[in-house]
Order: structure tokens, then sequence, then C-alpha cells
């Protein structure tokens, strides 16, 4: 599948701006660690990846990460990106284990990177590029803060990586800072 393939798919099943540059940022940052982790020669597998995680969200918030397998199977889309989109609703709506790190990348930085941009726009700056960690920290731990993004699954996520939890963030305020202003 070609980013062309994946964004035609995706603008098929989503059309509210929100949703888009959602994806457009996971796809980024998924392609920002694939750089950093080694798995340079994958980065596009990654940015797909990231690209479609949230397919079926728009149309079926009920039945995210579920129906969007059932959409990509019938277009015949690789199971690996089947596995690894649907593996970031692990323990939430589905029992698909994220197993490679690409698809524990992927749990741990969907809902970090809404976390941070959230952060971000509340800034002077409204920008990544002078965000400093305990800044994201200090909201973080506001729970009614950015309320929508499961500190849970972004601490779980961390943990399914081996990293501490200021490491995740660290790395992806990084990830944004390449692509974000």
């Amino acid at each position: 599948m070609t980013r062309e393939d994946a964004w035609n798919l995706l603008t098929e099943y989503n059309s509210e701006e929100f949703h888009l540059e959602h994806a457009q940022i996971v796809e980024q940052t998924m392609k920002y660690f694939a750089d950093i982790l080694g798995y340079g020669d994958e980065k596009e597998f990654w940015g797909i990846v990231g690209l479609l995680h949230d397919l079926d969200f728009e149309r079926y918030p009920n039945e995210h990460c579920i129906k969007q397998q059932e959409i990509m199977r019938d277009r015949g889309v690789d199971e690996r990106i089947i596995h690894a989109t649907a593996s970031h609703g692990y323990g939430i709506t589905v029992d698909i284990l994220p197993e490679h790190e690409m698809e524990k990348v992927l749990y741990a930085v969907d809902e970090l990177t809404g976390l941070i941009g959230a952060v971000a726009i509340m800034r002077p700056s409204k920008s990544v590029q002078d965000l400093e960690l305990k800044s994201v920290k200090k909201k973080y731990k506001t729970k009614s803060f950015a309320a929508g993004c499961s500190r849970e699954v972004i601490e779980r996520g961390a943990e399914m990586l081996g990293w501490e939890l200021d490491e995740l963030i660290t790395k992806t305020i990084e990830a944004l800072r390449t692509f974000r202003d």
C-alpha cells in the first residue's frame, strides 16, 4: 500500500479536519520513531500505520479498531497494517496485544501526541519548538486538562516499550518538533 492509497482510504471514511490532522501527526511521529529506533528502511510502512490507525473512528466510534479491520480486509490491506492499527485499541475496544515495537510506539504516542498538542496550544508561542518536559508533566498531572487523552494508556505504552514516562514524553516532543511549528 502506498501513502497515496492510505490517504485515499482514510479520506473515504474521514472528512473532519481534526481527524485528518491527527492522522497526519501520528503518521509523522511514527516515521520519526522508525528512524530513531533503527527501522529507517520501514519508515513509510510505520507512517502508513500511523495514518490509518483511526480509520473507523469518525464513522464508527463505538466499533473503533473493530470496524477498520473489516474495512481493510475487504480492501486487501496487508495483515501487518491491520494488526498494527487494531492493536492500538488494546484493552479499550480489542484484545489485540501490541507485539512489534512499532505497535507499542503507536499505542504509546496516539494519546500522547494529542496531549502534547493541547499543551502547546496553551503556550504564548502556540508551538512545540520551545515546549519543555516540565510543562507537559504539569498539565499531564491535571486530570481535567485534555481529559480525552488517557494517561493510563500513555503510561501502559511507556511500560510496554520499557521506557520511563519522561523518556516517552521527551522523545514525542522531539518528534513533533521535526514537523510542527
